[in-house]
C-alpha cells in the first residue's frame, strides 16, 4: 500500500535477512545453506545447492551487494574464496 518506493537497491531499504527476502531464489538457498554449512567455497556451495557455479556466484554477488556474507581467501588454496554468513541466524 505504500506510494514512496525506493528507487535504490535493496542494502539501501532492508539489512539482514530482510534484505535476503528481497533477492532471487537462488541467493537465498545459498544464504540457508551457509547458515546451516558453515564457510564454503563457490564450488562446494554449487555442490551443495546442487545449482551451476555460474548461478552460485551470481547468488554470492548478491548476497555481498546487500552486505549479509563475508569472503576471505582459503588458507588450503589461495585461488579460492571462503564464504560465511555476516547475519545472525534465522530465527
Amino acid at each position: 500500500m505504500s506510494t514512496s518506493e525506493s528507487a535504490g537497491s535493496p542494502e539501501v531499504s532492508a539489512s539482514g535477512w530482510e534484505a535476503v527476502a528481497e533477492l532471487p531464489p537462488s541467493a537465498k538457498l545459498v544464504a540457508k545453506v551457509l547458515e546451516y554449512d558453515g564457510p564454503l567455497t563457490q564450488s562446494q556451495l554449487a555442490e551443495e545447492t546442487l545449482l551451476p557455479a555460474r548461478t552460485v556466484r551470481y547468488a554470492l554477488n548478491r548476497l555481498e551487494d546487500v552486505e549479509v556474507i563475508d569472503s576471505r581467501f582459503s588458507f588450503n588454496d589461495a585461488r579460492k574464496r571462503v564464504y560465511t554468513l555476516a547475519v545472525e541466524p534465522d530465527q
